[in-house]
């Protein structure tokens, strides 16, 4: 019998997290044994399980996802530098009796851009939301030379915060959106929660990309909204297995194809 790898995700709220299918099927493409679970774990035992999980000499690695990314990137260990500057871990790595921790989100995200043909160079991009998802993916974004990037944030100070973190960058914040934009991301948890208020006196075509961070099984809220405009709408799911591709490769140095993943994913709503 071939070695089983221990493997999980962890967080709060954890239950209906698609990880463990996802990773099952890279598993499968790859002819590996893998034990790759849930775990419901908070801010309070978070060092705790950190500690009894990887006691065990067959575990491999952790996915990490709200509220613990933070709390991840103070782990002592090899941090990468984009995770050192987001201050945020997704994958954690055990290697030779040492954390490697990394941030696949950002990768993720431009790899599913890549694979829709979507371009960024040259683009203006309107962002709504400034939390946690959007400083996952600015990082890989701004390096991707877009023409503009506005952050529109009910919060102003959460969003000039974040736009502070990027001073060479032509990034910037405001609680008027009222330019024409190519793109629109929502970065915004209300996009889950049914509390989604559209963006108002944007200006948008048929033919501006709409991009929700966040991913269902159904439509989102704001997929349902960008529709009455644009046939171009995408949710997370291609965000979410090409990050988790990503963290599949740093476990064990390959990449796995999720064409066929993401297929399996959206059988499932139907």
């Amino acid at each position: 019998m071939s070695k089983k790898f221990k493997l999980g995700v962890i967080g709060s709220p954890i239950e209906h997290s698609l990880s463990p299918f996802i990773h099952s099927r890279f598993a499968r493409q790859q002819n590996l044994n893998i034990d790759y679970q849930a775990f419901k774990v908070d801010e309070t035992n978070f060092d705790g399980f950190i500690k009894e999980f990887f006691s065990d000499k067959t575990s491999k690695g952790l996915n990490v996802t709200l509220p613990l990314k933070n709390l991840a990137a103070n782990i002592n260990g090899d941090i990468s530098e984009e995770a050192k500057f987001i201050n945020a871990v997704n994958t954690i790595t055990k290697s030779n009796g040492n954390f490697k921790l990394e941030s696949t989100d950002g990768l993720g995200f431009m790899a599913d851009l890549n694979h829709k043909e979507i371009g960024i160079a040259g683009k203006n991009i309107l962002i709504v939301g400034a939390g946690a998802a959007v400083e996952s993916i600015l990082f890989r974004l701004v390096r991707s030379n877009p023409a503009k990037i506005t952050i529109y944030n009910r919060t102003e100070e959460k969003a000039h915060r974040l736009c502070s973190n990027y001073p060479n960058h032509n990034l910037v914040f405001t609680s008027q959106e009222d330019e024409e934009y190519d793109i629109v991301i929502n970065g915004s948890s209300a996009g889950l929660t049914g509390l989604f208020s559209p963006p108002k006196d944007i200006t948008v075509t048929n033919k501006t990309i709409f991009y929700d961070l966040n991913y269902s099984l159904g439509k989102t809220p704001f997929c349902e909204w960008s529709l009455e405009t644009s046939k171009s709408v995408y949710d997370g799911t291609g965000m979410l297995v090409n990050q988790a591709a990503q963290s599949f490769k740093l476990w064990f140095g390959v990449t796995p194809e999720t064409d066929q993943v993401s297929e399996d994913l959206k059988s499932l709503a139907k």
